[in-house]
């Protein structure tokens, strides 16, 4: 079964586009090709969390990808452009009180921006390629196939990498200027390494796409060996902000921000299923570990290839720092049940339902109880040059 990732940090279950054979070959040869894909997610909060209320967010990606040699005779190159609007509207603050966020759309700002752009160059016989550009970390690292079904955030870049950085590790919505280095070292084994500027756009001004490298910005640097059969998939990686960054306790800045992180994946017939574990600094970053498992199933493969059903669990760990500055509990689970439902080739519907313990690790906040739907409308459109 596969799952297609628009965004890494906004899981997008396979969607076909209008007229679907035409369309699917489209997407196969043409060298140009233009997608658009808008997401609407209703969240209710029914029980417990801050308060009870419900919330309507939306998002529109666009993307562009152009095969360099077929388009451009440029041997060995890929352009890829990606933009996104976003109307910001805020969920898990202001009703669920959850930290690991309730749903992967929600920005709490309202903004279009240029979120993707970079060049990929494949050399040394096609067993190797670096991409440079406008970069989401969480398309390629640390990406779960089987995980891309859930709403939840944590279920695309696990809280203990998510919650990194002056402004997050280059992942949605916010990205940063990046290269990244992919080696083929045996038929099954990559290697993938990359580094990034440490603060991806701007804090101070959150509507804004922004390149700003130097000002003690730092980078992050990142890798993962990745062993992938067909049916099984295991992955292990190690981050690290070259930047200092305070201590939690003494607000002292610091050296050594960083974590290491792995998973595995398999099917089995129509189930596929995940399991993966992560940790930060603690002194520095509030949740130290992190897990989650899930599984999903496919209805039907031959009728309905894009009706599945999943649960997943998304456990964050706080550490022992955190836990004496803020009164706080030792953990926050979010248990998730959802079916993805393809209405026709370009519609889909994802009922949702989230049960959140210890909402944002505060004795205070009862369990809340999250309903949600969302819905997807996708178009492809292939060019030839």
């Amino acid at each position: 079964m596969i799952f297609r990732k628009i965004r890494h940090a906004l899981p997008l279950a396979s969607l076909l586009v209008p007229v679907a054979t035409d369309k699917v070959r489209a997407e196969d040869v043409s060298p140009i090709q233009l997608d658009l894909t808008y997401t609407g997610d209703v969240l209710s909060n029914v029980q417990g969390g801050l308060k009870r209320g419900t919330a309507y967010m939306d998002n529109l990606d666009v993307t562009l990808s152009i095969d360099g040699e077929r388009a451009l005779g440029w041997e060995g190159a890929q352009i890829f452009v990606y933009g996104l609007y976003n109307n910001g509207q805020p969920f898990s603050h202001v009703y669920a009180g959850d930290y690991q966020v309730v749903s992967n759309i929600e920005t709490g700002v309202q903004a279009v921006r240029l979120y993707e752009a970079w060049i990929d160059q494949t050399f040394a016989n096609d067993r190797a390629s670096l991409r440079v550009g406008l970069y989401d970390l969480n398309s390629e690292f640390t990406a779960i196939e089987a995980a891309a079904l859930f709403v939840n955030s944590s279920q695309g870049t696990g809280a203990e990498l998510a919650q990194t950085g002056k402004n997050g590790p280059s992942i949605f919505p916010y990205t940063s200027l990046s290269a990244r280095l992919e080696m083929k070292l045996a038929d099954h084994l990559i290697l993938r390494t990359a580094i990034l500027d440490g603060v991806p756009d701007d804090p101070e001004h959150p509507k804004r796409t922004a390149i700003n490298l130097g000002n003690g910005n730092g980078a992050l640097v990142i890798g993962e060996i990745d062993y992938n059969l067909e049916k099984f998939r295991a992955v292990a990686g190690y981050w690290r902000y070259t930047a200092r960054f305070p201590d939690q306790l003494t607000d002292i800045p610091q050296r050594g921000n960083q974590g290491a992180y792995g998973f595995v994946e398999g099917r089995f017939d129509r189930l596929s299923v995940f399991a993966r574990a992560g940790w930060a600094n603690a002194v520095i970053n509030p949740v130290k570990y992190y897990f989650s498992t899930g599984a999903v199933y496919s209805i039907d493969p031959a009728t309905r290839p894009d009706d599945h059903v999943g649960v997943a669990i998304a456990w964050a760990e706080s550490g022992s720092t955190y836990r004496r500055l803020k009164d706080a509990e030792a953990r926050e689970v979010v248990v998730e049940l959802t079916y993805h439902s393809a209405i026709t080739d370009f519609l889909s519907v994802q009922p949702d339902l989230q049960y959140v313990f210890n909402p944002n690790f505060d004795a205070n906040v009862k369990n809340a109880l999250v309903v949600g739907l969302r819905f997807e409308l996708s178009f492809g459109y292939g060019f030839s040059h």
